[in-house]
């Protein structure tokens, strides 16, 4: 089974120095069909405007992925990180008995766009950690490079959970195959551009949730950018 979700039927709220589409339900805006997909809880697309951030706050319990886009994200947190995000890098940080940090786009003019990402964790209670990988382009051109896994695998950050986040860039022709082992989830995200998947036409902020399904197909994209999720239910 395979469903299509567009992108204006995700949440939306404009707070002025942040405009964000929630795929899942979050803050105020709730969908009882929309609370999570398998072990994914959260895909917020963010847009921070200059000068403006999340100030301190608490997470606890939750692997917490930043996937950005345009700009830089600078984070600091209780672990004593104090480092900048910015296009081709994956942040993570499993907040697990709790960690306090904030977020800002510091530049003075340009606007910081990125996905927020949690993902549930296998086991609660663990020490809070936090790890941050750049992957180039050329790794993800034409291909799904994998850039998150519970064992690190193949330079991936490492995540707690048994899910796999992989991001690939397609134009025109470039085109791949992901298998699905029975029993798994799959979850598609179109960051930017075009692409079909599976015989479905989408484009950016648009979303495919595959069930009892064996292979994610991508082909024919244009200046696409995407995010797949293979989960445990």
């Amino acid at each position: 089974m395979i469903t299509l979700r567009r992108s204006a039927e995700r949440g939306h709220a404009n707070h002025g120095w942040l405009d964000s589409w929630h795929s899942f339900s979050f803050a105020n805006y709730y969908h009882p069909e929309h609370v999570h997909w398998g072990a994914l809880r959260v895909i917020n697309e963010d847009r921070v405007q200059a000068g403006a951030g999340f100030g301190e706050h608490g997470h606890k319990d939750m692997e917490i992925i930043s996937y950005v886009l345009q700009g830089a994200l600078a984070h600091k947190d209780s672990m004593g990180n104090v480092v900048s995000i910015v296009p081709g890098e994956v942040q993570r940080m499993s907040a697990g008995t709790g960690v306090m940090h904030s977020e800002f786009n510091h530049d003075k003019t340009g606007t910081t766009h990125f996905l927020q990402i949690w993902i549930m964790p296998a086991r609660t209670g663990v020490t809070p950690s936090y790890e941050q990988k750049t992957f180039a382009d050329s790794e993800k051109r034409g291909k799904l490079r994998l850039v998150v896994s519970p064992d690190g695998r193949e330079g991936s950050v490492t995540i707690n959970q048994d899910a796999l986040m992989l991001a690939g860039l397609f134009d025109g022709n470039e085109g791949v195959e992901h298998s699905l082992a029975p029993g798994r989830l799959g979850y598609v995200h179109l960051v930017r551009g075009k692409l079909e998947v599976n015989g479905f036409q989408l484009s950016a902020g648009d979303a495919l949730m595959l069930e009892n399904e064996s292979n994610i197909t991508l082909a024919q994209g244009h200046a696409a950018e995407v995010l797949v999720f293979d989960l445990p239910r």
